[in-house]
Order: structure tokens, then C-alpha cells, then sequence
């Protein structure tokens, strides 16, 4: 369904350097994420390149078919000097779309899974003003809050109308990339009881080194949803393999529509897709909170404990030939009290 995305019919990997200001210097990537190119002057940011796709995005298409024949002169590329390829954006909108991990979670806690969930999206606006680039920290000042990592993939759109409907909603669909969306697990049970949403809860997102178009990821995505498995280890030790396009309630063009029902999305939206997770709980998990979840049911003496200092997190996702697509989050816990 490479149809969909009307913007840019071809493959391109788009990365971020920190380099250049708060929004960064855009660059094009090379499949195998070793080398890049400057953008300009199709555009010096993403989000500069966002508010125009339409019209540079093919200019972007033709950097990356010559970057991939050796036509360009290229620097190597280091992850570490990498910020998210949108180092902040306009709005950060998470849903949840993988019902076993919503249920799963309240069942934990004893509670029920209302019917309204099948058909109507889970989703709150987090805080986009600085996302974590894919080699930065995770720093908090206190362990005790529950730090957990929640793996997903996520969409940037380019401008959608306000009640555009799923069927349409993926032809706005400019880039996909996979997220860590950083929970503090024991502050969120006292905010949601406020019944006003996460704020302390989720203090930052982190993403993928690099972004690419659908046309990218070829018969893995379906205009719909990337059939991939999404691979995370702690600390070097293999936590879970979900496939991401296995058990997803709501698709992406749903969740585009549901965030556009009354609104329009400006360009540059980041719409994730809530934690990764399939109904065969021998597939592991993508975050901790839904292995404990598990383990609760199953009676355990002890539960998976939440991060601390000194642990580290990879995120990543190969294509079937086991190449990485977007390159691998890998983030240290850091805790500096005050």
C-alpha cells in the first residue's frame, strides 16, 4: 500500500545531528546507517522539511537514491552525536493500541477492561518542548518513582485536516520511527487519580537514530500498521520480541483520525502507538510494568524491579534479513539526587 503516502513515492532514512541549534541539522542517511548528507537545501531541519513535504520530499528521495550509489561525499555517522530526528515538535500525542497491555495492567490491579476500549483509542498529550536523542541518559533524581522503559513505534504526519477519516488518515503519514517512552510508574497512579492525565509521570520520550518513509520498510508495512518483531534487552539480557503488527486494536490511520477528530495536526505531529505487546505472554515485553502485571497473576513472590542506576535499555528493530531499520535506542540510568 505504498499508494498511501502520497507525499514521497520512495525510500529515504532521515537523521537529526545535534549540531546547529535546538532543532538540529538535518541529514540522509544510508541504509545501513553508516554514512550521511546534509539535506540542504531541500531543508536545514525536519521540521522545516515537514511544513513543505509535498515539495521536498522528493528532493529528499533523490539524496538518498545517490547517497546510495556512492554519488555523494559523505561523513560518517555516529550515533552519539545524533538528537531525535525531530528534536522537538508541535505535539506528542501516545495512544494505546495493543489491548493485551492494557488489559493485562488492569487486570493487575483488579480492574475490569471497559467495553469502550475495543472501538474507542486510549491517548494522552505528553510533553514534546525536548525529546531524548537515541544515546542520551535517562536522568531522575530519584529511583524510588518506578522507572520504566515502554517500547513502540510511532508516526510523524505532515498536515492533517481536522475529521479526516482512517481511510484517508494514512496518506498523511510522512515518517515512522520507534520510541522509549520513559514512565515513572509509581508517581502516574496519583496523577490519573486526579483524573487530569499524565504530567510527572512522563517526564521524556527518546527515539530512534534515524526516521524513515514508509516506502522504506516495503512489504513490512501495510499502510496500516509494520510487521515487525520490536526486539528490547535490559542490560544486555533479551526482555522481549513482540511483533508490532500483531494484536494492534487501533492502526495507525485510527489513531491519526481519532487525534484529528476535532482538530487539524500540524506538521511534525509524533503519534505513537503505546507499548508493543502481544496476546502470548511467552514472547516477552516491552516494558517492565506489564511483566509485573504477569507475574502478579501468576502469584510470584517477587516482582521484575523497575531501573536503576548504572542500567541500560535497547530498543531496536531489524528487517527479516536481521539488518537494523532504525538504528538501536540504547540509554544509562542516571540518578542524580538534588
Amino acid at each position: 500500500m505504498a499508494g498511501l503516502c502520497r507525499f514521497l513515492e520512495g525510500a529515504v532514512k532521515l537523521a537529526t545531528l545535534k549540531s546547529g541549534g535546538r532543532d538540529g541539522t538535518l541529514v540522509v542517511v544510508d541504509r545501513d546507517l553508516t554514512v550521511a548528507v546534509p539535506a540542504s537545501p531541500g531543508a536545514r531541519t525536519l521540521q522545516a522539511a515537514l511544513d513543505g513535504w509535498a515539495r521536498i520530499a522528493p528532493r529528499l528521495e533523490v539524496l538518498y537514491a545517490d547517497l546510495m550509489q556512492d554519488e555523494l561525499d559523505a561523513v560518517p555517522l555516529k550515533p552519539a552525536a545524533l538528537a531525535a530526528p525531530l528534536p522537538r515538535a508541535y505535539q506528542w500525542l501516545d495512544g494505546s493500541a495493543y489491548l493485551s497491555h492494557v488489559e493485562r495492567v488492569r487486570r493487575a490491579r483488579g480492574a475490569d477492561m471497559p467495553l469502550e476500549f475495543l472501538v474507542d483509542p486510549l491517548m494522552y498529550q505528553g510533553g514534546s518542548a525536548r525529546f531524548l536523542g537515541p544515546r542520551d541518559p535517562i536522568r531522575i533524581p530519584d529511583p524510588g518513582w518506578g522507572l520504566d522503559f515502554e517500547a513502540e513505534v510511532a508516526v510523524i504526519t505532515a498536515d492533517v485536516p481536522p475529521g479526516v477519516t482512517a481511510d484517508d488518515a494514512g496518506e498523511h503519514i510522512a515518517l515512522v520511527l520507534l520510541v522509549n517512552d520513559v514512565s515513572l510508574r509509581l508517581l502516574i497512579p496519583q496523577e490519573l487519580a486526579k483524573g487530569f492525565g499524565f504530567l510527572h509521570g512522563k517526564p521524556g520520550p527518546a527515539f530512534s537514530p534515524v526516521a524513515v518513509t514508509p516506502d522504506e520498510l516495503g512489504a513490512a508495512w501495510d499502510g496500516r500498521r509494520l510487521h515487525l518483531p520490536l526486539l528490547v534487552h535490559r542490560n544486555g539480557e533479551p526482555f522481549g520480541r513482540p511483533d508490532a503488527g500483531r494484536d494492534m486494536q487501533f492502526d495507525f490511520p485510527a489513531l491519526i483520525a481519532h487525534a484529528a477528530k476535532t482538530r487539524p495536526l500540524p506538521a511534525g505531529t509524533v503519534i505513537g502507538s503505546g507499548t508493543v505487546s502481544n496476546h502470548d505472554p511467552e514472547i516477552g515485553f516491552c516494558c517492565i510494568v506489564e511483566r509485573r502485571a504477569v507475574e502478579t497473576q501468576s502469584g510470584a513472590e517477587t516482582l521484575t524491579p523497575y531501573l536503576d542506576h548504572g542500567e541500560s535499555i535497547r530498543i531496536e528493530m531489524p528487517d527479516p534479513e536481521g539488518r537494523t531499520i532504525f538504528g538501536a535506542i540504547e540509554q544509562r540510568v542516571e540518578v542524580r539526587r538534588s
